[in-house]
C-alpha cells in the first residue's frame, strides 16, 4: 500500500460547499467524496412534538456513477437494505453527541451524498456529517458551543481491519475486498464509543486483534477529531 498501516488517509472539509444549505461540506478521505449538508425546520416527527425536545435524522444515498458500475436511483420512496442500515447508523452517532432538550423542537436533517466510493463511504459520512450539523444548529443558535449547548461533544468514525494477521488503518476499498476482518468504529472526541461494528470475514479474531483493532481506530478518530475542530474553528 501506498501509506503505513496505521495512517489515516488524506482528508479535506470544505465548508459552506453550497449556498443553499445552512451546514454543507464537502468532504473527502483518499479517493471518497461526500457532500453532507444539513437543513434545520421546525417540523418534528409526530411522536415528537410537543415534547419541548428536538430530533436530529439522516439519509444516505449513492449517485449513480459514485461507483465504477452504475448505481441505479432509489425510486418511488424504496430503499435498500444497506442503505437504511447505513442512514441510521449516522443518525444514531449524531444524535449521540446532541442534547435534543437543549436544541428545542427543532428537526435537523443530515443528508449525505455519495459522488464517489473508495470505500469507508459510512465513515466518511458521520464525520463529514457532524461538521455540517454543527453550521446548521449555529445557523439558528449561533452562540452554541460544542460542549456548552446542543451539540455535547465531537463525534467522529473510522474503520480498521485485518489483513493477513497485520492491523490496518482507514481501509480504502482495495483493503477492504482483502480484509479477514473488519471494524467500523464510532467514538466521540472524549473517548467513549458509540458504536461498533466487527465482522470476521470467513475468518476469526481473537480478544488480542479486537484490543488492537479498537486502539488503531482511537488514533485515527483523535486525528480526525483534530480536523474537525480545525475547519469549525476558521
Amino acid at each position: 500500500m501506498d501509506r503505513p498501516a496505521n495512517q489515516i488517509r488524506e482528508v479535506s472539509i470544505e465548508r459552506h460547499y453550497l449556498k443553499s444549505s445552512p451546514g454543507s461540506v464537502l468532504y473527502r478521505c483518499g479517493e471518497t467524496v461526500v457532500l453532507c449538508t444539513a437543513s434545520v425546520s421546525k417540523t418534528l416527527p409526530k411522536w415528537r412534538e410537543g415534547s419541548g425536545k428536538g430530533w436530529v435524522t439522516a439519509e444516505y444515498n449513492m449517485l449513480p456513477h459514485s461507483t465504477s458500475s452504475r448505481k441505479q436511483r432509489d425510486r418511488g420512496g424504496k430503499v435498500d437494505g444497506r442503505t437504511t442500515e447505513i442512514q441510521r447508523l449516522i443518525g444514531r452517532s449524531l444524535r449521540a453527541v446532541v442534547d435534543h432538550e437543549a436544541l428545542g423542537e427543532l428537526a435537523v436533517n443530515i443528508d449525505c451524498d455519495v459522488l464517489q466510493a473508495d470505500g469507508g463511504t459510512r465513515t466518511a459520512s458521520i464525520t463529514g456529517g457532524f461538521v455540517a450539523l454543527v453550521d446548521a444548529v449555529r445557523s439558528v443558535l449561533p452562540d452554541a458551543e460544542i460542549g456548552q449547548g446542543p451539540i455535547r461533544d465531537y463525534v467522529a468514525a473510522i474503520s480498521s481491519g485485518v489483513i493477513d494477521d497485520q492491523i490496518y488503518l482507514d481501509l480504502d476499498y482495495r483493503l477492504d475486498s482483502a480484509a479477514d476482518v473488519d471494524m467500523n468504529i464510532v467514538m466521540t472526541g472524549a473517548g467513549r464509543f458509540v458504536e461498533l461494528q466487527g465482522t470476521g470475514e470467513e475468518a476469526t479474531f481473537d480478544s488480542d486483534q479486537l484490543a488492537q483493532l479498537l486502539a488503531v481506530g482511537k488514533q485515527g478518530i483523535d486525528q480526525l477529531v483534530a480536523l474537525q475542530k480545525h475547519s469549525l474553528a476558521q
